[in-house]
């Protein structure tokens, strides 16, 4: 498992190509660089170990799925980052 954040520096799980809030709600699958939630929309883009929302590129859609749960896990958050772009809308 790794680990990805978003833009204010909240951890994001990592498995596979799905990714968990620390809740251990799936938020979304990757899809190359970028994020899309259960419904195909675009959740963010990944830039190095961050998840951004980026306006730009909110016009993309994905196929929707099912997401799947895990147990929630607890980490540290990190320092927020000058990456261009927003906080990602994912819940806690």
């Amino acid at each position: 498992m790794e680990r990805l954040y978003t833009k204010n520096g909240r951890p994001l799980r990592v498995n596979r190509d799905r990714v968990f809030a620390r809740s251990g709600h799936q938020v979304g699958r990757i899809r190359g660089e970028r994020v899309f939630g259960p419904d195909g929309r675009y959740v963010g883009s990944i830039v190095g170990d961050r998840l951004v929302y980026r306006s730009t590129q909110s016009a993309s859609i994905s196929g929707s799925f099912t997401p799947s749960n895990r147990m929630g896990f607890m980490a540290m958050d990190r320092l927020g980052s000058m990456v261009w772009g927003d906080e990602p809308p994912i819940p806690d």
